[in-house]
């Protein structure tokens, strides 16, 4: 069982490094003003406290989620792992009598 949770624990840490790299490239492609008109440039407003609030809200999110991913991944490989054939006991035939 420790090597189980072993395992889970180095999972989702992997997991949350993952997603430390994978959420800030992927929220900034999601968040990427589109083109309306053609031939125009972009025109962009935002209020910033609200944008970090909610950039930092989704890192922390998917940092999360790598975290609870990892730990599963590590789980399932832990128990694979662990998991080893008992070997079978057969005892040895004893002839009792009756007298």
């Amino acid at each position: 069982m420790h090597r189980v949770v072993v395992f889970m624990m180095v999972g989702a840490i992997v997991g949350a490094v993952a997603a430390s790299f994978i959420v800030p490239p992927v929220l900034g492609w999601y968040n990427e003003p589109g083109a309306i008109s053609p031939g125009k440039p972009i025109e962009t407003l935002c209020n910033v406290p609200e944008l970090i609030r909610y950039t930092s809200s989704r890192l922390l999110r998917g940092q999360l989620i790598g975290a609870v991913v990892g730990a599963a991944i590590g789980l399932i490989a832990g128990l694979f792992i662990t998991m080893r054939p008992r070997p079978v006991v057969i005892g040895t035939a004893t002839r009792t009598r009756t007298a």
